[in-house]
């Protein structure tokens, strides 16, 4: 019986540790370099008084440079205040072992664009590219996120990052935690 036990044990710790498969949206190699995306992942949702604020995220490896993509929607009938990214942006990531993990913006401007829906929303899309640091691309394989902070350009906003989201806009189930230690694989040669 023992035997028994040990070896759902073992079978149930290797299958929750075992890698997610990697989803590319693009994996291209040609004469100019190589680049690889994989798929838009949903890390953060807000949904209150008709506002709504979506933030995905995709890991890029262009000519070997890994960097971390991040989208940023926010819906709404009223006017929508601009954020924006420069060369001093950065994105710091808590993790739950408390370290603090700082990716750096590309030294690229950028306010999002507007687009108004033909219902009266205001949707802004922003998109942002941090490069990882060294240190940072393998604290971020052993450690789930608890919380980010953006620093945009004018101001500081904190998002909390939770263990399981079930999606109002798709209903599926994300977990944003843990979205590095299940996709940072994808970039390893």
């Amino acid at each position: 019986m023992k035997y028994l036990v040990l070896a759902i044990i073992i079978f149930l710790n290797v299958n929750c540790h075992a890698q997610n498969p990697c989803e590319f949206s693009s994996d291209v190699n040609d004469s100019i370099g190589s680049y690889k995306n994989t798929k838009d992942y949903l890390i953060y949702e807000r949904n209150f008084a008709g506002n709504s604020a979506y933030i995905y995220f995709s890991l890029a490896l262009t000519d070997g440079l890994p960097t971390l993509n991040a989208q940023f929607i926010q819906k709404s009938k009223d006017f929508i205040k601009a954020n924006c990214f420069d060369k001093n942006s950065r994105a710091y990531l808590q993790l739950d072992n408390g370290k603090i993990v700082t990716l750096l913006h590309i030294n690229q401007e950028d306010c999002g664009t507007t687009v108004r829906t033909g219902e009266g929303f205001n949707n802004r899309i922003l998109q942002g590219i941090f490069l990882f640091t060294k240190d940072a691309f393998e604290e971020l394989k052993s450690s789930p996120v608890s919380l980010m902070r953006i620093k945009y350009t004018t101001e500081t906003i904190d998002y909390v990052i939770k263990s399981q989201v079930i999606s109002e806009m798709d209903g599926k189930t994300y977990q944003p935690d843990s979205y590095f230690i299940n996709t940072i694989h994808c970039l390893d040669n």
